[in-house]
């Protein structure tokens, strides 16, 4: 039985494979691709859990493929099935199949008709990978595609200035999500001295006996998984994102963020709840973090404009709730609550075009005065502080602003030293001596051994805070984000003896990767007079393949899993010691920054219109 599990991953992506080889004037090729690949999956799915259900429920696991072993670490990836897996693949099954099936006609004529159903697929490969996940490993390969696919769905419609803007930020707020998982990998190994699987997880008695000599390490390890659940299922303070997402075309909100892809912070606390019961004050910040998440958004969705935006902030609503009732330790009404959420809150996206329609007609041929609400009976004072409160959703994404990305931008602007003259002059023999002194270390005190990590990671932060900030030179930012990665590599190779294969694995990704985008700027420039940072160009309308080459470059340079870098970059965190928190600190705020810097690029210099308009806010920066 647990074979079946393989072809949960096989069908999408299968499809996925066939889709992206047909040609983009075949529309009906290309959605009858997609239902059928859905449509194939449902009913695999649907037969399949019948047919668990008759052999008692049991829990299925399969360790499937082994990617990467060494001594003291191993990189597999790992599937399992129990009530949880089944309730999300079966929803999931449903809701994609509908949703396929009604954008037939709805994307019908679309200029990117065929990159809507291929990203479609591409999400719906990683949402099956998440949920079927054994190890926190497999979980974020999934996890991963999720973060690219949200990306290219809200901007769609590429040409267009606010639906990239929005796509940027967020990916800049799922970024946090991502770097979330990588520290709840690297302090899960310091935890179990092992990579856990979800099995094991499930052992009362070996959770227990580890909480009680890794205390500080089990509550670190709760809180982010805590942050990453708040970050994909938009909780407070990150609830900004939903509705910003809903740029892109109403099928992808009704799949993605109405449904699915938003309800799998639920989906990782439901999955870690054997860890966590236990740590009753990690239950209380969850349940308060859903308890306010719920109450400041509701009153947000109740004054929106957008039929969007309330349905987008009613449903963070309802996932607040879901966090409280997991918290709470009803995992059963958590799986039925999802369940209805995502049937509801799909089926009021996909026809919320015809209520605005319905809702116009109304309101000059049927006007009703409104009715008292609760609100009503607040003294004035209060009743319009939290009218205009909700009505600028709390400023939480100026907050998100002004508080987080603000200053490195600042930090990254006062390093005007930094440029491509210098670059080349200095830091190139700088880490030249690096290298020198990581292959004889037997030259070093002791002392000056231990500083060394941390002061080689504070330049490669250096580096990624300029080329986040860069807004001239397009070939110097993308040079400080492959130079970043190096930087990275030198301070972790300082912190403890281990094979440098390892590091080799990270940067061979990097390296090509590097290479390749280097190659497309530089190409691009020769065709270009411009290809600054200052505005977005759109140069995808007028070069397509070097756009496609120079994004498979970004995601590779990111750590996205199609080159070595993202199995690299968990490799290198084992190896940062439990008690080396500002390291990873350090390292974890360049990853951050490190793929915003990346999808800033691709974005500025690929996405937006091509040609002038004469609207000046295209141009403005993000």
């Amino acid at each position: 039985m647990e074979s079946v599990l393989q072809a949960f991953i096989l069908i999408p992506f299968i499809g996925l494979l066939i889709s992206l080889i047909i040609s983009n004037k075949n529309e009906h090729l290309i959605s009858g691709v997609a239902y059928s690949t859905a449509g194939i999956q449902l009913l695999t799915s649907a037969s399949f859990i019948i047919l668990w259900a008759v052999y008692g429920y049991p829990t299925l696991n399969i360790k499937e493929i082994e990617l990467f072993n060494s001594k003291n670490y191993k990189f597999y990836i790992d599937f399992y099935f129990d009530p949880i897996s089944a309730v999300y693949l079966i929803v999931g099954c449903i809701i994609t199949f509908l949703v396929t099936i009604y954008s037939k006609t709805y994307m019908h004529r679309e200029v990117g008709y065929k990159r809507f159903f291929n990203t479609i697929l591409f999400f719906y490969l990683g949402y099956n990978l998440v949920i079927l996940s054994g190890n926190l490993e497999t979980l974020f390969i999934g996890w991963e595609i999720l973060g690219i696919s949200s990306f290219l769905l809200i901007a769609f419609y590429r040409e267009r200035y606010l639906p990239v803007k929005n796509g940027v930020k967020v990916f800049s707020i799922y970024r946090l999500g991502d770097v979330g998982i990588i520290l709840t990998m690297w302090a899960s190994h310091h935890f179990w001295n092992e990579n856990i699987t979800f099995t094991q997880l499930s052992n009362d008695q070996l959770v227990y006996e580890h909480l009680l000599t890794h205390n500080f390490i089990g509550i670190f390890l709760s809180l982010m998984i805590l942050i990453s659940a708040a970050v994909k299922s938009a909780q407070l303070p990150f609830s900004f994102w939903l509705p910003r997402a809903m740029e892109g075309p109403t099928p992808s909100s009704a799949i993605f963020y109405g449904s699915l892809a938003v309800h799998l912070g639920v989906f990782l606390l439901l999955r870690t709840f054997p860890f966590w019961e236990h740590q009753i004050y990690i239950r209380i910040l969850i349940g308060i973090t859903g308890l306010i998440t719920s109450i400041i958004t509701t009153g947000i969705a109740r004054v929106q404009s957008s039929i969007k935006s309330q349905i987008a902030y009613s449903s963070i609503a309802q996932i607040g709730i879901m966090f409280i009732e997991v918290a709470a330790g009803f995992e059963t009404l958590a799986l039925i609550h999802f369940a209805g959420n995502a049937f509801l809150r799909s089926y009021q996206l996909l026809v919320s075009p015809s209520v605005v329609t319905y809702l116009i007609r109304e309101q000059f041929y049927n006007f009703n005065p409104r009715p008292l609400t609760f609100e009503d009976s607040l003294p004035k004072r209060i009743e319009n502080t939290l009218y205009i409160l909700s009505l600028k959703e709390w400023n939480l994404d100026n907050f998100m602003f002004r508080y987080l990305w603000k200053p490195f931008k600042m930090a990254g602007n006062k390093l005007k030293l930094i440029n491509l003259s210098n670059t080349l002059i200095v830091l190139i023999p700088v880490y030249s001596i690096g290298l020198y002194l990581l292959f004889n270390q037997q030259i070093i005190s002791k002392t000056p051994l231990t500083i060394l990590p941390i002061t080689f990671s504070i330049i490669g932060l250096l580096m990624i805070l300029k080329s986040f900030s860069e807004r001239r030179n397009v070939l110097l930012s993308w040079i400080l984000v492959i130079m970043n990665h190096f930087w990275i590599a030198l301070a972790i190779g300082f912190n403890e003896q281990f094979s440098f294969n390892q590091i080799e694995l990270y940067l061979s990704g990097v390296t090509i990767c590097g290479a390749l985008g280097y190659f497309c700027l530089r190409r691009l420039k020769s065709l270009e007079s411009n290809i600054s940072l200052e505005r977005f160009h759109g140069y995808c309308h007028k070069h397509p393949i070097l756009s496609n080459l120079f994004l498979l470059a970004c995601l590779g340079e990111a750590g996205f899993p199609i080159s070595p870098t993202f199995i690299g970059e968990d490799v290198l965190f084992s190896h940062i010691h439990e008690d080396q928190v500002a390291l990873a600190f350090l390292v974890s705020l360049s990853f951050i920054l490190n793929g915003l810097a990346i999808i800033r690029i691709y974005s500025r210099v690929f996405l937006g219109t091509y040609t002038k308009s004469n609207n000046d806010i295209q141009y403005r920066a993000a």
